[in-house]
């Protein structure tokens, strides 16, 4: 198998990361660093800080130059940075010395490398708000149509009481839809630049770093700290803690519809679902694994990122390239969980006669709750609970509808109402309405 799933040519389709893979390259982040300088000399030209004309010439210049990463391979593997090579090889590109000695004034590598991180992250999240809100439609959809269609809720693997497919929809939304919902926030305080200097200090960054700082991140559209932020890590932490509850719910969706789909209850039908290579009557809940799988990394890789979120003194190299490792990870997985989830809410439809099926199997016994209440308006409640349970076992051991029982003991019950799925759903209708309707009214307001 390949190292990285996300970079496999025969896993790609299973693991797909759209355009967000094309952003965790080599290249891109290069480009990305380019742009950074550019931006950094621009602003510095404009305030004096280099010649007015250097500072025209490194723009230009970080727009037309093609450098090659492997080229700076050897030098990031002695510096531990590739941004000594990567200014190298832009100064050397330049072949204007006299304007090329004014590139990188007064920055450092964590400086550039940072602040091009945040340039490709904000580009990620846009895609994968973009899948995320498709997910939310669907399942809005979903929750709208089917918001009074009974099924068995399940409590440790075992039903419990009726509920319906539109509230379990909503379910499977509701935390995405807070996700949502935080994205402004989490963009505007931790898309930010990083512009500090070699130690934190901004000592050679100029008389008024704050000013050089703001414009820095008005130049590159992203959020100005307004401090040094190289050893607190909080802003990839909250991105990263973002990504992993995203990734998260998307996994308990994939997880349930796993169980759905499973011989013995199929209440959910996924078209185009996997085959096997030996077995032609299986239709395997590929997509519902992957989602699964792509949890359970990501919410690893964010473990390990947060092992790092104590770096030593002023820089910790350990710490930053634990990031490196561990980051990309997660917002790759973030993306391709997004991407399948996406096409899957497409794909799903409820079973409705396996659902009726599962309703009324287990002699009905899935109404014992509904019975007890019913029963503790003519007894304490502990007597009635106790009654109902000796139904039950009766039930089970005779194979004798629990509905029979009742109107047998106690023929004052209404069993009609009592044992009807639809009587017995109590807020799951309207909690799946409301869902599809917040989902609407929140992207109705998208300009």
């Amino acid at each position: 198998m390949a190292a990285s799933v996300f970079d496999s040519a025969l896993l790609s389709r299973l693991f797909p990361t759209g355009d967000t893979g094309r952003l965790f390259t080599d290249s891109a982040a290069i480009r990305a660093m380019l742009l950074t300088e550019g931006a950094l000399a621009r602003v510095q030209g404009a305030r004096g800080l280099i010649p007015e004309t250097s500072a025209a010439a490194i723009s230009r210049a970080v727009m037309e130059v093609q450098i090659d990463p492997a080229a700076l391979a050897a030098p990031t593997g002695e510096n531990g940075v590739c941004v000594p090579a990567l200014v190298s090889a832009l100064r050397t590109e330049m072949k204007a010395p006299e304007h090329a000695q004014f590139v990188h004034w007064g920055a450092t590598s964590q400086d550039i490398i940072d602040t091009a991180l945040m340039l490709r992250l904000r580009q990620a999240f846009t895609l994968i708000e973009t899948d995320l809100k498709k997910v939310l439609r669907a399942l809005a959809g979903l929750a709208e149509r089917h918001a009074s269609l009974p099924m068995p809720a399940r409590t440790y693997g075992q039903h419990a009481t009726p509920t319906s497919f539109g509230a379990l929809a909503a379910a499977w939304g509701a935390p995405l839809l807070k996700l949502l919902e935080a994205l402004p926030e989490l963009r505007s305080s931790c898309l930010l630049v990083s512009l500090s200097g070699a130690a934190g200090t901004a000592s050679e960054l100029g008389p008024d770093v704050p000013d050089l700082r703001a414009a820095f991140a008005a130049d590159l559209k992203l959020g100005d700290p307004g401090r040094s932020w190289h050893t607190d890590r909080t802003p990839i932490l909250r991105l990263s803690d973002w990504l992993t509850r995203l990734t998260i719910g998307l996994g308990k969706l994939g997880d349930d519809l796993t169980e759905l789909v499973q011989s013995g209850i199929g209440e959910i039908v996924i078209s185009g679902a996997g085959a096997s290579s030996t077995m032609p009557q299986k239709q395997n809940p590929v997509a519902p694994s992957v989602l699964v799988a792509l949890a359970r990394h990501t919410a690893g890789m964010h473990a390990v990122l947060q092992g790092s979120a104590m770096p030593r003194n002023q820089r910790d190299g350990a710490a930053w390239f634990t990031e490196w490792i561990s980051l990309p990870q997660i917002v790759l997985g973030t993306a391709s969980a997004t991407e399948t989830a996406a096409a899957l809410c497409e794909r799903l439809a409820p079973d409705t006669a396996a659902m009726a099926r599962s309703l009324e199997g287990g002699n009905g016994v899935i109404h014992a709750e509904a019975l007890s209440f019913a029963l503790a308006d003519r007894m304490p409640r502990p007597d009635a609970q106790t009654v109902v349970k000796a139904l039950c076992a009766e039930s089970r051991g005779t194979g004798t509808p629990l509905v029979d029982l009742v109107a047998r003991d106690h023929p004052e019950l209404d069993t009609v109402t009592l044992f009807d799925p639809a009587c017995q759903m109590g807020q799951a209708p309207s909690d799946a309405t409301r869902f599809a309707a917040d989902v609407r009214a929140i992207l109705a307001e998208e300009p």
